[in-house]
C-alpha cells in the first residue's frame, strides 16, 4: 500500500475511535449530568477553552512536537474528559473540559497539516496536482470520520437499553417535556430515569478504551514527517512570536468575507449546542428515555454524513452562497401559531 495513503487511513481510524467515544459522551452530557446544569456547563467551558486554544496553541505545539506527537498528545486530552465522567462533579468535569478544549485545536490543526503535507509530497512524486490529492485525502478522512457519530451513539443506546428501571411516562408528565421543561420538575419521574451506575461505568469504560486505542494506533502506526517534509512543515507553521500569533487572528477581520462568515459560524455553534445540550435532554430523554438519545443522534449523524456528500456535489452547480443561505432556517414559535 502506498505509504501516504496508509498514514491517511491511520489518522482516519484514529479519529474514528476517538470521536466514537467523545461524540457519544457529548450527546449524553445534559442527560447524565443534569444536576445543577453540570453537563451543559462542562460543554460550555469546553468550547470556551477551545476558542482560546485555537488562537495560540496549534502552531506552537506542532512546531515543537511535530504533527504525529501533537495528534497523540491532544488525543490524551479527550481521554481525560472520559475519565472525568467516571466521578462527575464540578471538580472533575470542569477541569477535564478545559483540558479537552485546550487539546482540541492542536488536534485538528495537526491533522490538517499532516494531510496537506502528505498530499503535496505524493503529488510531487507522482507529478499530479497537489490540490487534487489533498482533496482525495480529506475525502477519505471524512468518509471514515463521519461515521463516528453512528457508532458512539449506537454503543450508548445498546448499553442503556439493558436498564431495568425504565419508566412509563404519563400524558401529564409528557406535557412537561420539550419546550415546557422549565415549567415543571417532574421530569425525573418520567422516562428519563437514570440508568444504574454499573451501566454508566460500562459505557465510560468502553469509551475510554476506544480513546486509548486511538492513541496507540497513532503512536504505533503513524509515520513521522520525513526530513524534507519537516522543512515544509516548519515553513507552513512559522510563527515569529506569541503576539504575532495573537494578532494574526484578528487581521482576518479586515477581510469582509471572513466577517460575513462569523454569523453563520456562530449560528452553527448555537445550533449544535442546542442539539447536544437541550434537545437530547428535554425532547428525547424526558419523553422517551436516555436509551433513545443514541438512536436519535444516529439519525442526525447519518443524515449529516449523507448531506456532506450530497451538498459537496451540489455546490459544483449552485456555488456556496446559495447553500449558505439555505442553512438558515426559521423555527416558528407560539406567537406565530397564534397569529394563524
Amino acid at each position: 500500500m502506498e505509504r501516504n495513503l496508509k498514514n491517511v487511513l491511520v489518522i482516519s481510524f484514529g479519529f474514528l475511535l476517538l470521536f466514537t467515544a467523545y461524540g457519544g459522551l457529548q450527546s449524553l452530557q445534559s442527560s447524565l449530568n443534569s444536576e445543577e446544569g453540570l453537563g451543559v456547563a462542562s460543554l460550555s467551558v469546553l468550547y470556551a477553552a477551545l476558542i482560546l486554544s485555537s488562537m495560540f496553541l496549534p502552531p506552537i505545539l506542532i512546531k515543537k512536537l511535530g504533527c504525529k506527537w501533537t495528534i497523540a498528545g491532544s488525543m490524551c486530552c479527550y481521554i481525560a474528559f472520559s475519565l472525568g465522567n467516571f466521578y462527575a462533579s464540578w471538580y472533575t468535569l470542569i477541569p477535564t473540559s478545559v483540558i479537552l478544549g485546550l487539546g482540541g485545536a492542536p488536534l485538528w490543526s495537526a491533522k490538517c497539516t499532516y494531510l496537506t503535507i502528505a498530499g503535496n509530497s505524493y503529488a510531487e512524486k507522482a507529478g499530479k496536482n497537489g490540490k487534487d490529492i489533498i482533496n482525495q485525502y480529506f475525502g477519505v478522512f471524512f468518509l471514515i470520520f463521519q461515521s463516528a457519530g453512528i457508532w458512539g451513539n449506537l454503543i450508548s443506546s445498546l448499553i442503556f437499553s439493558q436498564a431495568s428501571n425504565k419508566a412509563e411516562i404519563s400524558e401529564e408528565n409528557l406535557a412537561c417535556c420539550g419546550a415546557y421543561d422549565c415549567m415543571s420538575d417532574t421530569t425525573n419521574t418520567t422516562g428519563s430515569a437514570e440508568p444504574s451506575s454499573s451501566l454508566i461505568y460500562t459505557l465510560l469504560g468502553i469509551y475510554t478504551a476506544s480513546g486509548v486505542l486511538a492513541v496507540l494506533l497513532i503512536v504505533m502506526f503513524l509515520d513521522q514527517i520525513k526530513s524534507d517534509q519537516a522543512e515544509t512543515e516548519k515553513e507552513i507553521l512559522e510563527t515569529p512570536s506569541f503576539w504575532s500569533t495573537f494578532l494574526a487572528t484578528f487581521k482576518h477581520l479586515k477581510d469582509k468575507r471572513q466577517c460575513l462568515l462569523i454569523p453563520l459560524t456562530m449560528y452553527s455553534g448555537f445550533e449544535q449546542g442546542f442539539l447536544s445540550g437541550d434537545y437530547t435532554k428535554t425532547y428525547v430523554t424526558c419523553a422517551l428515555g436516555i436509551h433513545y438519545v443514541g438512536y436519535v443522534m444516529i439519525c442526525f449523524s447519518a443524515v449529516n454524513s449523507l448531506c456532506s456528500l450530497l451538498f459537496g456535489k451540489i455546490s459544483q452547480f449552485t456555488g456556496r452562497k446559495l447553500l449558505f443561505a439555505l442553512d438558515f432556517k426559521k423555527i416558528p414559535d407560539d406567537d406565530d401559531d397564534d397569529d394563524d
